[in-house]
C-alpha cells in the first residue's frame, strides 16, 4: 500500500515514518508538513493511505478530507480525542492519539489492509453487466431491484440503506463500494453520506437535494460539481450562445 504522511510536526513526521519502516505493506511515498502540500501532491498522485494529522495551521485533516473527491483510507493521528467522533463519521479506517504506540499503531495499519485488500477484490468484480436491475443480499436472501425504482441510498460507516419506491433494505457495504457498481448515468454522490437516483430530483438548491415527496437530503459541497456538470447542465434550458 502507497501512504503519506501529512502532520505539522517534523517530530510526529519522524516517529510515524519509522514505524511505517516496520510494516512489510506499506511504502511511504511522501510527508507533507501541511494540508496545502499534500492536496496539491494527491492531485496528481494516487494514494491508498493517508496518515493524517487534524489540527494544522492551514486547513484542518478533516477540510482535507473533505475537499478530496475519491479520498483513500485515512488513519487519523492527534493529540486531541475530541475530534474522534467527527473522524469515524468521515469513515476513518481508526484514529490513533499522540503519542502512539507502536502495538496501537500496527492494529490500525492492519486494519486499513484488510480493509484495502477487500476494495481491491470488490474492484475487480464491480463493473456490473448493462442490464437495467441489480442483485443485493439482504434478510439471507438474493433480492432483485430495478435500477429505476430506487430512489436514493444513505451510508453509515460499513453499511448502506437502499431506499426505493415501496420499502428500504440495509446492506453489509460502505457508500463508496455502492457507489463503484451503480452506473454514473443514474446515480450521483451528493454528500459523504448519500447516493441519489437523478430521475428523482426535483429541486437543487444550494445545500439541499429535493426528491420525490419533498424529501429533503443535504448536498455537499465536495460533490457539487459532479451533479451540475454530468446530470444538470446537458439538460438545462438556457439562452445559447452565439
Amino acid at each position: 500500500m502507497k501512504c503519506i504522511i501529512v502532520d505539522d510536526e517534523p517530530l510526529a513526521r519522524i516517529g510515524l515514518e519509522s514505524k511505517i519502516k516496520k510494516i512489510a505493506f506499506l511504502t511511504l511515498v511522501g510527508q507533507f508538513g501541511s494540508g496545502i502540500e499534500a492536496s496539491q501532491f494527491l492531485q496528481n498522485n494516487e494514494v491508498d493511505l493517508i496518515f493524517l494529522d487534524i489540527q494544522m495551521p492551514d486547513i484542518t485533516g478533516i477540510d482535507l478530507l473533505q475537499m478530496l473527491k475519491n479520498p483513500p483510507l485515512v488513519i487519523f493521528t492527534t493529540a486531541f480525542s475530541e475530534y474522534a467522533i467527527e473522524g469515524f463519521e468521515l469513515d476513518a479506517v481508526d484514529y490513533l492519539l499522540k503519542p502512539i504506540e507502536i502495538k496501537r499503531f500496527v492494529k490500525a495499519c492492519n486494519k486499513a489492509n484488510e480493509i484495502w485488500n477487500l476494495q481491491q477484490k470488490s474492484s475487480s468484480q464491480s463493473v456490473l453487466p448493462q442490464t437495467d436491475f441489480i442483485y443485493i443480499r439482504a434478510n439471507r436472501q438474493y433480492i432483485k431491484l430495478f435500477l429505476t425504482e430506487i430512489i436514493y441510498i444513505e451510508g453509515m460507516k460499513n453499511y448502506a440503506t437502499i431506499y426505493t419506491t415501496t420499502q428500504k433494505y440495509m446492506i453489509p457495504l460502505s457508500l463508496q463500494l455502492v457507489v463503484e457498481q451503480l452506473p454514473e448515468t443514474i446515480f450521483a454522490r451528493i454528500h459523504k453520506s448519500y447516493i441519489v437516483n437523478v430521475n428523482f430530483v426535483r429541486q437543487v438548491a444550494a445545500d439541499a437535494i429535493i426528491i420525490s415527496e419533498n424529501k429533503e437530503l443535504p448536498y455537499g459541497k465536495v460533490y457539487q460539481n459532479d451533479l451540475l456538470n454530468n446530470h444538470i447542465k446537458n439538460n438545462l434550458l438556457e439562452r445559447k450562445k452565439k
